[in-house]
């Protein structure tokens, strides 16, 4: 079961971040959007993840990974972090503003209301 630990945790990441769609415009529903958001950053810690395995700087303990290796020695998983633990900030930030310019509009609405 220990080979599933990196797995588990990107997938529990996921599945506490997924109700976060449903706030606001959300972000699986703009796949284009979500594309442009996360390969930049995604592409940029692959090829730094892959200069520092190949450098000997780090590497990954086969007993918590599932030993699916890519190009380059890097786990599945590791590309998988690359991906998922972006989209979660990503979902998490588009929820958090959607519900500040919902409060920010309430005051607006309150206070107009209460002077006159």
């Amino acid at each position: 079961m220990e080979h599933w630990h990196y797995s588990l945790v990107l997938a529990a990441c996921l599945a506490l971040t997924a109700p976060l769609e449903f706030v606001g415009p959300g972000v699986y529903r703009r796949p284009h959007l979500l594309f442009q958001a996360l390969w930049p950053a995604a592409a940029l810690f692959v090829v730094w993840d892959l200069v520092a395995i190949a450098a000997g700087v780090w590497d990954f303990n086969e007993r918590y990974t599932l030993g699916v290796l890519l190009p380059g020695r890097m786990p599945v998983e590791e590309l998988l972090f690359f991906l998922v633990v972006p989209l979660c900030g990503l979902l998490t930030f588009v929820a958090v503003q959607t519900l500040l310019d919902l409060a920010a509009r309430r005051r607006g609405l309150v206070s107009k209301s209460a002077g006159r």
